[in-house]
């Protein structure tokens, strides 16, 4: 059975019913504490979060430090490259001079002058000069003979450069076997030598 209602009185205000209050809510980033949305308050969070919060902005500074660091590691590499492209050019075409200077003077004649210039004083000790041009000679070189290098190598060793020469001096009919060693820290010289009639 329901219970009567009172009549409406004039100059009474009616009430709505309540309505219950909503149970605090927790929001992340705020420690845990509960945050009270207001009745009737619905605000959907965007896409970041709180209602309204921007993105946050991203730092690109790690970004540039590491294309930074690579960019000159990069450098490095290229300059570490060209320098030894340089050094060891470098080295390749002084060993080469060096090989064809005292080929040439051998093949004209200028057996003294070769020795004299080119021969490194450890090796003059174990070749005199006598012994150096009695040798070249019976190699019975000329004006034909024309000298070709087919092995060239360089290197250092602390701090002593060394390069071998290896080829072969093609005369009118015959040919010569020759193969240089120098050595020297700022100067090369010629610490090992063979000229002999090719088998």
């Amino acid at each position: 059975m329901s219970s009567p209602q009172e009549p409406h009185q004039p100059g009474q205000r009616r009430q709505a019913p309540q309505q219950p209050s909503l149970p605090p809510q927790q929001l992340p980033g705020h420690g845990g504490r509960a945050y009270q949305v207001p009745a009737g308050a619905y605000a959907e969070p965007g896409p970041f979060g709180l209602p309204g919060q921007q993105p946050p902005v991203r730092s690109r500074r790690k970004l540039w430090i590491i294309l930074a660091s690579i960019g000159g590691v990069l450098l490095l590499v290229v300059l570490g490259i060209i320098i030894l492209v340089n050094v060891v050019g470098s080295a390749t075409t002084q060993a080469r001079g060096l090989a064809d200077g005292f080929t040439r003077m051998v093949i004209s004649g200028q057996s003294s002058q070769a020795y004299d210039e080119y021969l490194d004083p450890a090796l003059k000790e174990q070749l005199s000069m006598e012994a150096f041009i009695a040798g070249v000679d019976t190699l019975e070189m000329n004006d034909s003979c024309k000298p070709s290098y087919n092995a060239l190598e360089v290197g250092t060793d602390n701090g002593v450069k060394a390069a071998d020469v290896a080829g072969v001096i093609t005369c009118d009919g015959k040919e010569v076997d020759l193969s240089y060693r120098f050595e020297g820290t700022e100067e090369l010289k010629m610490t090992n030598i063979k000229l002999r009639p090719k088998a």
